[in-house]
């Protein structure tokens, strides 16, 4: 999938993943895609929740080694 911005969040534990993507979301225009990566098991729960709340569409997720991927795209 295309991305405009990617955000490495490998590591961290909730909250920073959510407030992360947060901060990046705001850097890019409505329309553009944010690519995310996170090790957090927590964060697939987060991410959608995320999205719901704010608007943001969640274009696909998956998991892979234990790392999970997201793209999200500003409402």
């Amino acid at each position: 999938m295309q991305f405009n911005k990617e955000l490495d969040v490998r590591g961290m534990n909730c909250p920073i993943p959510i407030l992360r993507s947060k901060k990046a979301l705001a850097e890019i225009s409505s329309g553009q895609v944010l690519k995310v990566v996170a090790t957090d098991p927590g964060s697939v729960k987060d991410m959608q929740a995320f999205a719901n709340q704010t608007g943001n569409a969640l274009l696909g997720s998956g998991e892979d080694s234990g790392e999970y991927t997201y793209y999200l795209q500003k409402a």
